[in-house]
């Protein structure tokens, strides 16, 4: 139970706090990546962003959100990363898994896969950086980075909800959800698709 309840919180931040923001970002120009940092107790959306390439090529959604929470006025009232989950919606790149490092959170969430990046959104830069920079995967056995690690743990959520007992309800629900949210994705990505170098991103 306590499962489907986060499930069912960290879909509907990627509903109502993050596709509203990236569905102006495409229209900017920027990809279809987006984070929110939520804290543990409560799942109360500390701050929801995305990717904002325009802006600056290292702007990624989960890295805009983390430079976006430090530009409160009163740091004092930041919550600790550790208590703290981070919410991407696609799997991090590797400047992101190092930014939630570096960031002290010690877990992070995810929707969309590497694989759902370059396969389903035309976007094949993570897993192509993972390889050709830092030599990882080269046989096809290996993970691309380690998921679990001394920093922080990794969660897919579409793995989540398949774990979950096939005679369980919610895990039907969740599932009709994954697919809601993914036609808005797949959307976005055509729009953002169409309009593609025309904004001066460098890996585009």
């Amino acid at each position: 139970m306590a499962d489907v309840q986060l499930l069912n919180h960290l879909l509907t931040v990627i509903e109502q706090n993050i596709l509203p923001k990236t569905r102006i970002g495409v229209t900017q120009g920027n990809k279809i990546f987006g984070a929110a940092i939520l804290k543990k107790t409560d799942f109360t959306v500390v701050i929801a962003e995305t990717n904002n390439e325009v802006e600056n090529p290292l702007w990624h959604g989960e890295m805009h959100a983390i430079k976006k929470i430090y530009e409160t006025e009163d740091r004092s009232t930041l919550p600790n990363p550790k208590d703290c989950i981070f919410l991407a919606t696609h799997e991090p790149c590797s400047l992101c898994l190092s930014a939630i490092t570096w960031g002290g959170y010690d877990n992070f969430y995810y929707l969309f896969s590497h694989e759902n990046s370059r396969d389903n959104f035309n976007i094949p830069h993570d897993i192509k950086i993972l390889k050709e920079v830092f030599g990882n995967a080269e046989r096809n056995d290996q993970p691309l980075y380690n998921r679990t690690n001394a920093f922080w743990h990794s969660h897919s959520i579409i793995e989540m909800i398949n774990n979950l007992d096939k005679c369980n309800g919610d895990r039907e629900l969740l599932l009709a959800r994954i697919n809601e949210i993914t036609k808005l994705y797949a959307a976005l990505s055509t729009v953002y698709q169409a309009n593609k170098g025309k904004a001066g991103i460098p890996l585009d």
